[in-house]
């Protein structure tokens, strides 16, 4: 304790006991409510402060630290609910408030996972706490929020359920570069796709109107904030001009890096060199976030009997051996005191949580926990979350955020999940600029990490369906859009019964005169594809990303809009744009590939563009953002 300025003793925790402490009273106090004088009285830390609460100002300064300790529970995913006594009055000295813990009404979901799970459960479980969204269908909106309010909790966060039954999640690596895809979409819309509802995560209102345009049918359900201003982006777009489309000699030339290879992310090894870089993605927690942790673990596991050392790994990480183990073992010892720990008084206000086999602990090192006060309930994960879980490991195992070896075990992981969640109650997700691969897009990436042919039908420009051999060798995304790029000449590397299905491609190559032998295509457009073990090895040439894309638009359109400021950050997002200032806002040239990209990319910046060109993109355009207006009106 420290003594304050008055004279009175300030509350003073330097181990984080007090949050435990809190949790042993309400748990076993379940399912009673306690009032605060009761819970002042019962938690040793307060009762020391603030004994009997016996005027104002302990009761704000219990009040005060409560409701941070509350608040730290909360976050890691124990709710403290409360409600108003049926009567009280202020003049009779009682409390106004009492409180419980909150469990719901559903019995939480024990699942086992394997240690291979863990390093995607993390990442999942990551994904699925950043959207912080509720999964029940159509809560009521209490209070207003505005647009730019960052995502918050509707419901509890419930970390420490997962981690009770999936331990060593907290000492996980979350790939740096998954961390900040989600943590730059700082907002959560909900969006009809095709009569299905979509939790979609976005970084502005521009990102989510190309999320919502680039998805024909789409409409945004909430919140009501988004919606609007998706409708001012439709009607700025209906009153677009018609563009100047002379380029003047000043203009420069936008390097972009929108243009992305679809490569492996990285394989174990760097992943491990990467968390020891940067460690803001290493989700180890604070002391008291880990005893909370082992408590919730020893509760689901009562009688059970596990090593200290054992311990150490699930809760602190994989140790260097030696004196480091050592170190690790004495931290999960001290961790277990603290758990069963008696007041001196030797009543219920410290936090024994357990009852432990002393014996077996100090000669074997072996710790066996029972009488957990009925912490047990808190162990195991929500049906709720568990659905926002499966949605969330079903994204990764589909969207190129993840190696692909994880991408595999993610497959795996969501097929044993999916059967412990209830038909059509999965609240699936989605990232904007993260789409979901086409069907096709594993069978060619497996062709081209393995070295095969590709027997494939696809559909060509004019709608047609054809049949060719190749050898794919790349996959980028650009417009956001896939592309593969394949590889025509394999006449030497095909079976002798597959030698008809080698077309080479004779297309001039525009830069040297000479045939190009690749071809460009939009995964979407490949039908069905068999991979082929070549009878010979091919020497296939590396070829840039930005090259393969200046093949794919041969046939594009040259097109041009001018923005009302110069410098905004969509712009350097263009690759090979050609930027000229124009009055007080700049001239941008470039040559799209997908005129649908396009319309959809000057809708969703419309509250910066003024003009376009040339007058079809302008008329599709205008004609795009009134349809969009008159199917949102005849909703209503």
């Amino acid at each position: 304790m420290a003594e304050g300025s008055s004279g009175r003793r300030r509350f003073s925790d330097k181990w984080g006991k007090h949050e435990l402490d809190v949790l042993a009273v309400l748990s076993s106090a379940f399912p009673q409510w306690l009032t605060s004088r009761q819970i002042a009285q019962r938690v040793k830390a307060y009762a020391d402060s603030y004994g009997e609460l016996a005027d104002q100002a302990a009761k704000a300064a219990f009040a005060k630290q409560f409701q941070r300790d509350r608040a730290k529970l909360a976050a890691m995913g124990i709710a403290i609910e409360s409600r108003q006594p049926e009567y009280s009055s202020k003049s009779e000295g009682q409390d106004f408030a009492s409180y419980r813990l909150q469990l719901g009404d559903e019995p939480r979901v024990r699942l086992h996972f394997e240690p291979e799970d863990l390093p995607v459960l993390a990442a999942a479980n990551y994904l699925a706490r950043s959207m912080s969204m509720s999964s029940e269908p159509e809560q009521p909106q209490l209070t207003h929020q505005s647009r730019t309010t960052p995502r918050v909790p509707q419901t509890p966060i419930p970390g420490l359920g997962l981690d009770s039954i999936a331990p060593g999640l907290g000492t996980q690596t979350i790939p740096d570069a998954l961390v900040k895809v989600i943590d730059s979409r700082r907002f959560a819309a909900t969006v009809d796709v095709d009569g299905e509802h979509l939790n979609v995560a976005y970084t502005d209102s521009d990102d989510l109107a190309m999320y919502v345009l680039e998805h024909p049918g789409a409409s945004i359900v909430s919140p009501q904030e988004a919606v609007d201003a998706f409708h001012r982006r439709l009607h700025a777009a209906t009153q677009f001009t018609l563009a100047d489309e002379t380029a003047s000699d000043n203009s420069a030339t936008v390097v972009s890096e929108a243009i992305s290879s679809v490569s492996e992310p990285g394989d174990p090894e760097s992943i491990k060199a990467q968390a020891k870089k940067n460690g803001a993605s290493f989700q180890t927690g604070s002391e008291v976030d880990r005893r909370l942790r082992l408590m919730l673990f020893l509760s689901a596991h009562l009688g059970e009997e596990f090593s200290l050392a054992e311990l150490a790994e699930r809760f602190i990480g994989k140790s260097k051996g030696g004196d480091d183990l050592k170190k690790q073992i004495n931290i999960i010892h001290k961790d277990i005191n603290t758990l069963t720990t008696v007041s001196d008084d030797g009543e219920m206000a410290g936090s024994q949580f357990f009852d432990i086999d002393w014996p077996l602990l100090d000669s074997e090192g072996i710790v066996s926990a029972t009488n957990s006060l009925g912490l047990e309930r808190l162990a195991g994960i929500s049906p709720q979350y568990l659905s926002m879980l499966t949605a969330s490991v079903s994204y990764l195992a589909h969207a190129p955020l993840l190696p692909a070896y994880q991408r595999d075990q993610a497959e795996s992981l969501y097929r044993r999940l999916r059967k412990h969640v209830t038909p059509g109650q999965t609240p699936w997700l989605s990232l904007t600029g993260y789409e979901i691969e086409p069907r096709s897009f594993t069978i060619v990436k497996r062709a081209i990490s393995t070295g095969s042919l590709l027997d494939m039908e696809y559909t060509d420009g004019a709608g047609r369906t054809r049949r060719k051999l190749v050898a794919p060798a790349k996959i980028f995304v650009d417009e956001g859009v896939y592309y593969a790029a394949v590889w025509t000449d394999v006449a030497k590397a095909a079976p002798k019964e597959m030698k008809s299905h080698v077309v080479k491609d004779t297309t001039i190559d525009k830069t040297n005169g000479k045939p190009r032998t690749w071809q460009v295509l939009r995964l979407a457009r490949i039908e069905d594809a068999t991979m082929v073990e070549p009878v010979a090895k091919l020497d296939i040439p590396d070829v840039p990303v930005a090259e393969l894309r200046k093949w794919n638009f041969d046939n594009g359109t040259a097109a041009v809009f001018i923005t009302d400021q110069s410098g905004l950050p969509f712009i350097k997002s263009l690759p090979g744009a050609q930027v000229e200032a124009c009055g007080t806002g700049e001239k941008v040239h470039l040559i799209v590939s997908s005129d649908s990209w396009f319309v959809a990319f000057c809708i969703a910046h419309a509250r910066h563009i003024t003009a376009v060109a040339p007058e079809t993109l302008r008329t599709m355009i205008v004609a795009r953002a009134q349809r969009e207006l008159s199917l949102s009106e005849s909703d209503k």
